[in-house]
């Protein structure tokens, strides 16, 4: 009985401090409202920043016929590449993941922001 307590505890536990973030590409498609000022996703078309269709996967400083920053270009030659880790940091806080970016947006702050325009991007990334 204690073990079966235990056992009850530490799931509630685990699933109260790793909450599933669980993607909603509709949702993410609100929050990536903020970022249509400047980027694409469902089309690749460069606009002030790069087009941001088929960006998993893809190495940082890359996208074709765009002007990137120095820093930009010294991220991707120092192996960054655009997967779900790297896209969460960076979307939290660009200038902290890649000193010296254009990028002038201040980042997103919730976690499910972050998660759910992931999950957007990745509609048009496969």
């Amino acid at each position: 009985m204690r073990l079966i307590a235990f056992f009850a505890v530490v799931s509630v536990a685990t699933f109260i401090a790793n909450p599933s973030r669980a993607q909603d590409a509709a949702a993410g498609e609100k929050v990536f409202t903020k970022c249509k000022v400047c980027h694409v996703a469902d089309v690749d078309t460069n606009k002030i920043g790069p087009s941001l269709h088929g960006v998993i996967g893809r190495t940082a400083g890359t996208h074709p016929d765009f002007k990137y920053s120095e820093a930009m270009i010294a991220a991707g030659k120092s192996g960054v590449v655009w997967d779900e880790p790297t896209l969460t940091t960076y979307l939290h806080d660009p200038k902290a993941k890649v000193k010296g970016t254009k990028m002038a947006f201040p980042g997103l702050k919730k976690d499910e922001d972050v998660a759910n325009v992931i999950a957007y991007l990745k509609q048009f990334s496969q």
